[in-house]
């Protein structure tokens, strides 16, 4: 029996909203499967929050099955106590992975936006354009956290060798400046982008 397409969970940690995207990879392309948010921080107990989370990260490997797990790394801030919480919610996340039998993969939030835009300062709604183009999507998410994670799914894919057709993962010819465009972008890497007719 032929082994289905590879599915990819990426997981924005929070405890006030985690972002989470799935996507396929099949014959050399890639397609979005769901992306969306859990709201903990509707919860008001901090330990409920975790349970919640973990028990959604449970849910969404139950139910897809995904064969690779990619979180992004906490950004290291000047608020020790939104870094504990942060951290705490990554750590429950990658804790329900692992009770599963998925090996992680962790990515900082630069790597991430270096890997989708060509920019690793590029802003939240510069990769949401990125992915819409790169998953031919429409739809706006009202979280960005959900197609953060999108984007923590599909940068994996690019580090992992899981191609599209004609291209090289990571290959990005040069980053995007303050001052070029997005059609100086798509000119320079022409591999990035897919067209259907």
């Amino acid at each position: 029996m032929q082994k289905r397409s590879k599915i990819i969970l990426g997981i924005d940690p929070g405890t006030l909203i985690m972002g989470y995207g799935l996507i396929a990879v099949e014959n050399n392309s890639i397609s979005l499967i769901e992306l969306g948010v859990l709201k903990p921080g509707k919860v008001k107990d901090g330990y409920k929050k975790l349970q919640l989370i973990f028990n959604t990260v449970s849910g969404l490997i139950t139910k897809y099955q995904p064969d690779h797990f990619a979180i992004e790394a906490p950004f290291f801030g000047k608020n020790v106590q939104s870094m504990l919480k942060l951290g705490r919610a990554q750590g429950v996340a990658i804790a329900a992975a692992m009770r599963h039998g998925l090996e992680v993969v962790e990515y900082s939030p630069k790597k991430v936006k270096q890997s989708i835009t060509g920019n690793g300062n590029a802003d939240k709604e510069q990769v949401m354009r990125m992915l819409q183009t790169i998953l031919s999507f429409k739809e706006n998410p009202k979280h960005y956290d959900a197609t953060d994670a999108l984007a923590v799914a599909v940068c994996h894919h690019f580090q992992f060798k899981l191609p599209l057709a004609n291209t090289t993962p990571n290959k990005i010819k040069k980053p995007v400046t303050k001052n070029s465009s997005w059609d100086k972008f798509i000119k320079e890497n022409p591999d990035r982008i897919r067209r259907y007719r």
